[in-house]
């Protein structure tokens, strides 16, 4: 396995790979890997012949006095995870060599609609750094298939989006959240908690099942059921960033008529921001 640092690398030893007729898969990341990316590499080494891994710390997707300085960079440690598991390459790129001329004048992207609202709205901003990034990457690597995790459920559907618009010529692939036993979905940033904080941290996720229990058990007054999660969050001791319910599909609101919904937090735990989600049918 080897770690590479520029584009022109990177580009070289993927058109190497390819003249051997291998299929290319990406994973990208922003490093400080835990169990569930590497579900995500694991399923990509299942899936293609050469699997690269880009770390990337994306300052663009990052707004003011949020976490940019702080975010835990541990790429010895990523690096061992990595190879242990059988992957190609790791791309880790410095901010210079993705932003060479600087972020202030860079193109970006913008994906309309489904970027608006939930996390779109907390964080001005986030979603084209993300789509720009991504867009990047997928331009470097042109991978066959790229594997994203569905705990961020907005941002896969604003990057299968972008690839749909832009016509890309690879599959988005979105793989189920990495869950501790339990049930608060594996992120970085459950570094930042302390005990106390990691041991309140489920209550996000159990309250998303019991939005879904209450909705399955045919309840329809959709605002009442939201009012009484956000409750139990704050009984809990979280601050609600927002909670809301969203057709599966499209990320629209649902009405009585939608059958596949999904459910979506983001809340504060201390200074920590906690995001999750949980799809579900209605018969």
């Amino acid at each position: 396995m080897n770690t590479l640092h520029t584009i022109a690398q990177l580009r070289a030893a993927v058109s190497r790979a390819r003249q051997e007729g291998k299929r290319i898969g990406l994973v990208p990341t922003m490093g400080n890997l835990h169990a569930g990316h590497i579900a995500l590499v694991e399923k990509a080494l299942q899936r293609t012949d050469y699997v690269v891994v880009s770390i990337f710390v994306n300052p663009l997707q990052f707004g003011a006095g949020e976490d940019l300085d702080s975010y835990p960079r541990t790429l010895p440690e990523d690096q061992a995870k990595l190879h242990e598991i059988g992957t190609h390459m790791i791309f880790a790129p410095s901010v210079s060599d993705i932003y060479p001329e600087g972020m202030e004048g860079h193109t970006r992207v913008a994906v309309p609609v489904v970027s608006e609202g939930l996390c779109g709205s907390s964080r001005p901003g986030h979603f084209e750094g993300v789509a720009t990034v991504v867009n990047k990457l997928l331009n470097i690597v042109q991978p066959d298939l790229a594997i994203f995790g569905q705990k961020d459920f907005q941002q896969l559907a604003v990057i299968r989006k972008m690839a749909h618009d832009l016509c890309m010529p690879v599959q988005i692939m979105g793989e189920p959240t990495v869950r501790a036993a339990d049930g608060l979905a594996l992120s970085s940033r459950n570094g930042y908690l302390n005990a106390e904080q990691r041991a309140c941290a489920p209550v996000l996720y159990r309250t998303l099942q019991q939005i879904a229990e209450k909705l399955q058990a045919g309840r329809q007054d959709f605002a009442t059921v939201i009012d009484e999660a956000q409750a139990q969050l704050v009984d809990a001791g979280l601050t609600p960033d927002y909670l809301d319910l969203r057709d599966a599909h499209s990320l629209q609101p649902v009405t009585t008529a939608t059958r596949e919904l999904v459910a979506l937090a983001a809340a504060y735990l201390g200074k920590t921001r906690l995001i999750d989600n949980l799809q579900f049918s209605l018969a």
